[in-house]
C-alpha cells in the first residue's frame, strides 16, 4: 500500500459499512474501506438480506399460482418449478445490488482495500493503523476508525455446520434441490423466513425453539397469529424444545429433541441452524487492543459511537441492540456526522422489526407486556384485515393492526402489525412516533382508499371506540 493517509477507513462495507463511508465522503472526509470479501455490501446483501428476499418473492409467486390463482378465476396447469432458474434469479439481484455499491463507491471516490483489516493501535502520529492481508496486502492509516464488520453465525457447542446435512443461512440460499424435510433449529426471523421459502416450495418443515414463544420480545399476539397461520400453511413445531444432539449416517441427520423429561428423534435430509447472531469480531484485533467488550461479546461504545479507544468507532451488530441492517446503516450516517460535528441523533424507539414470512410481521416500539410490566397505563386499538377493503379485493384478509398508546396523553407508544405488507405499513408508525404523534391524529389523516392503509386509521380510532369499520 502506499503511504497515503485518509480521514477515515472503514473496516466492513456491509449496509453500516458501506453507508457510513459514502456519507462520510460526502461530508469531505477521505475515505478507505478495508474488506476481504469479492463484492462489497456485507452479509445483507450477498448471502442474508437480500437474497432470501428474491427466494422469499419467488416462492410467494410459485404459491400462489398453485393454491391462489383459480380463485381470482385464473386457470393455469400446475404450475413446475426451476429451482435453478430461481436461483440464477436470486443471484442476479445479489450481483446487480453489489455492483451498484460498487458504482457509488467510484462516486464518491472511496478507496477499496481489497483483504482483511486487523487493528494495530496508534503509531507516533497519532494515527491509526490497519494491517491489510490478502489482495491488498500492507499498512493503511487514518486519522479515525470505524469498525463495521457486522455479525456472524452463532454455533451450537457440539454440532458442526457443514452446508450439507447441516446448513447455516448461506447453505440455505444455495440448495440445489428442495429437502424432503427441512429441520429449522430457531424460531426466528431467519429460521421462519428460510423455513418458509422451503415449506412454499414443497418441503416438509419442522421447527424446534427452546423458548416458548417465536420471535422472542416480540407482541405476543402478533407471534400467536403468526404461528397458526404458518400451522395452517403446513409448519410444524416444537417450542420450549432443546436440540441434544444431531447424528448424521447415509446422507439423513437425526436430530434428538428434549422437552421436559420427554426425547424425540426427528429424521430429515436438511437441518438449518438459526438460533442467531454474534459480533463477528474475528481477526479484528480488538481483544489485542484492549477495546472494551462487554458480557455478550459486542463491542461497548458511548454516544458517539467511540469505544474505549479514541479514534476508534463501532457500529451495527458489533455493538449491543438488534441485529438489524437498518440500524448499522443509521448509525453509521450518525456517527461520521458526528466526527464532523453534526449534531446526529437517532431515535432508538422508532425502530422497526420485520418478519418477512407472508403474512408478514412488522413491529415498532414497546409491546403490550413490557408496558405492562412497566406499570404504563395503556389503551389499545385493534383492527383487523378481514374488514378492510383493499385486503378484500386482495383476497389477502388474514391478520390485524394494533396499536398502543398511553391512556392519558394518546401518545403511539407501540405499533404491531400481522398481515399484508406489513413491511411497508410499519413506516407510517414509525414516522408518526418519531413526531411524538397520537392516536386521534392519525385517525385525523387522510388515508387514500382502499388502501391496506386505512387498516392503521382504523386501529387508532378504534384507541378511543370511533372504527367505523370494525
Amino acid at each position: 500500500m502506499s503511504e497515503e493517509i485518509f480521514d477515515l477507513i472503514v473496516l466492513g462495507a456491509g449496509p453500516g459499512g458501506y453507508v457510513g463511508a459514502i456519507r462520510a465522503s460526502q461530508l469531505g472526509l477521505k475515505v478507505a474501506v478495508v474488506e476481504s470479501r469479492p463484492t462489497l455490501g456485507g452479509v445483507c446483501l450477498n448471502e442474508g438480506c437480500i437474497p432470501s428476499k428474491a427466494m422469499l418473492d419467488s416462492s410467494e409467486h410459485f404459491a400462489l399460482a398453485r393454491d391462489k390463482f383459480a380463485m381470482h378465476g385464473i386457470e393455469i396447469p400446475a404450475p413446475k418449478l426451476n429451482l435453478t432458474k430461481m436461483m440464477e434469479r436470486k443471484d442476479g439481484v445479489v450481483s446487480d445490488l453489489t455492483g451498484g455499491v460498487g458504482f457509488l463507491f467510484k462516486k464518491n471516490k472511496i478507496t477499496w482495500v481489497k483483504g482483511h483489516g486487523k487493528l494495530l493501535g496508534a503509531d507516533a502520529e497519532e494515527l491509526q493503523q490497519v494491517e491489510v492481508t490478502g489482495k491488498d496486502a500492507g499498512l493503511v492509516r487514518a486519522r479515525q476508525i470505524l469498525l463495521a464488520t457486522g455479525g456472524k453465525v452463532a454455533q451450537v457447542p457440539g454440532i458442526t455446520i457443514d452446508n450439507d446435512l447441516i446448513i447455516d443461512n448461506v447453505g440455505a440460499l444455495s440448495l440445489d434441490k428442495v429437502p424432503e424435510h427441512l429441520v429449522v433449529v430457531g424460531a426466528g426471523y431467519i429460521g421462519l423466513e428460510l423455513g418458509s421459502v422451503w415449506l412454499r416450495l414443497g418441503a416438509k418443515v419442522t421447527v424446534v425453539e427452546m423458548l416458548p414463544q417465536m420471535l422472542p420480545k416480540s407482541d405476543a399476539d402478533t407471534t400467536q397469529a403468526l404461528q397458526r397461520s404458518l400451522k395452517k400453511q403446513g409448519m410444524t413445531f416444537h417450542m420450549g424444545t432443546l436440540v441434544q444432539g444431531i447424528e448424521v449416517s447415509a446422507g439423513r441427520a437425526t436430530v434428538t429433541l428434549v422437552k421436559g423429561d420427554k426425547v424425540q428423534e426427528v429424521v430429515c435430509d436438511k437441518v438449518l441452524m438459526s438460533i442467531g447472531r454474534k459480533p463477528n469480531l474475528d481477526g479484528l484485533g480488538a481483544d489485542e487492543l484492549g477495546i472494551e467488550i462487554d458480557a455478550r461479546g459486542c463491542i461497548s461504545v458511548d454516544d458517539n459511537y467511540m469505544t474505549s479507544l479514541p479514534g476508534i468507532y463501532a457500529i451495527g451488530d458489533l455493538t449491543p441492540g438488534p441485529m438489524l441492517a437498518h440500524k448499522a446503516s443509521e448509525e453509521g450516517v450518525a456517527c461520521v456526522e458526528r466526527l464532523v460535528g453534526k449534531d446526529a441523533k437517532l431515535n432508538y424507539n422508532t425502530l422497526p422489526g420485520v418478519c418477512y414470512t407472508w403474512p408478514e410481521v412488522a413491529s415498532v416500539g414497546k409491546t403490550e407486556q413490557e408496558l405492562n410490566e412497566e406499570g404504563v397505563a395503556i389503551k389499545i386499538g385493534k383492527f383487523s384485515f378481514l374488514a378492510n377493503g383493499r385486503a378484500r379485493a386482495m383476497a389477502e384478509t388474514e391478520g390485524f393492526v394494533k396499536i398502543l398508546t398511553h391512556a392519558v396523553s394518546g401518545k403511539i407508544l407501540g405499533v404491531h402489525i400481522f398481515g399484508p405488507r406489513a413491511s411497508d405499513m410499519i413506516a407510517e408508525a414509525v414516522a408518526v412516533m418519531s413526531y411524538g404523534g397520537t392516536a386521534q391524529e392519525v385517525g385525523a389523516m387522510f388515508h387514500g382508499h382502499p388502501t391496506l392503509s386505512e387498516a392503521f386509521k382504523e386501529a387508532a380510532l378504534d384507541v378511543v371506540n370511533e372504527a367505523v369499520h370494525a
